[in-house]
């Protein structure tokens, strides 16, 4: 995967910046494990996991807390 397709952080909205945390979030399970069939297959195992649906979240928020910096906060 070596298209270019992130060229900023800035957006012009939260929720703008909340869709691209979940890009970059998504984005990255893609870089580190392009097998897409080896994504389907696990899925079932964290889609009904509690502990595997925070860890998720907890990714995009990190993602999200990033992005929110960058774009000082929408001020």
């Amino acid at each position: 995967m070596s298209d270019l397709w992130l060229t900023t952080l800035q957006t012009a909205t939260p929720q703008e910046g909340f869709e691209l945390a979940i890009t970059l979030s998504r984005r990255g399970v893609k870089y580190t494990q392009p097998d897409g069939a080896v994504l389907k297959k696990l899925r079932p195992e964290y889609a009904d996991s509690a502990d595997g649906l925070t860890a998720a979240s907890q990714v995009v928020a990190i993602n999200f807390q990033t992005i929110a910096a960058a774009n000082q906060y929408w001020r």
